[in-house]
């Protein structure tokens, strides 16, 4: 996945800075029986924090 937005509040203690931001994701989810049984995520931070302005680019 794709997510976008505009940092408009504090986030790990970095203040909104108001820029737009844009990172990825991934999430598998494995089914049994029709039920959610295991669920894995990872999501871009770096880029994120980078695009705050936390950490540099």
């Amino acid at each position: 996945m794709v997510m976008t937005g505009t940092h408009r509040g504090d986030m790990a203690g970095v203040p909104a800075s108001g820029n737009t931001v844009e990172f990825g994701g991934t999430d598998i989810i494995r089914v049994e029986d029709g039920k959610v049984a295991e669920h894995w995520g990872s999501t871009d931070t770096l880029s994120l924090m980078q695009q705050i302005g936390a950490i540099p680019q």
